[in-house]
């Protein structure tokens, strides 16, 4: 008898429901990278950019979204990683976080998951360390590396 409660223990153990977290998984160059779901508000096809004159290298320009302007900046660029060209598959994320809201360029948007928040781990150690500081952690998705973004660390960087 005493088996048959040990087991229903460890059932009752599994069956809690862990804490998830939304991420949006998207592409810069061949990598994966995410920003917590709850910080990105839309995602859109990237359609007319208007150049803003003297603005920071990355911002691209302004959008126009159902009547809101947003900027758009260049996540590239920012990282410090090489220059895309913008294709079908590009898309632009909308994030608010802190009480800024920016639109962000991306390679593609890949996917929208629920992992379990235990499954985001410090980032690694040899990380860039210019781009460890906007890191919340990685996990994986399709058996890849993905690198979550703090984006109110981003934005800090870019109004600071």
């Amino acid at each position: 008898m005493g088996d048959v409660n040990k087991q229903t223990d460890v059932k009752k153990i599994v069956a809690v429901d862990e804490k998830k977290v939304e991420l949006v998984i998207f592409s810069l160059l061949e990598d994966y990278y995410a920003f917590i779901g709850s910080d990105i508000k839309e995602i859109l096809p990237v359609e007319s950019i208007s150049y803003v004159p003297g603005s920071p290298d990355f911002i691209l320009g302004i959008i126009n979204v159902r009547g809101d302007i947003e900027s758009v900046f260049d996540i590239h660029k920012f990282l410090g990683l090489p220059d895309v060209k913008i294709v079908r598959n590009s898309r632009i994320a909308i994030a608010d976080k802190d009480g800024v809201r920016s639109a962000i360029l991306v390679d593609s948007v890949e996917d929208v998951i629920n992992v379990p928040a235990n499954s985001i781990k410090p980032p690694i150690s040899t990380l860039d360390k210019f781009i460890q500081e906007f890191v919340l952690g990685e996990t994986t998705y399709n058996k890849k590396n993905v690198t979550v973004f703090d984006i109110g660390k981003i934005f800090g960087k870019l109004t600071g």
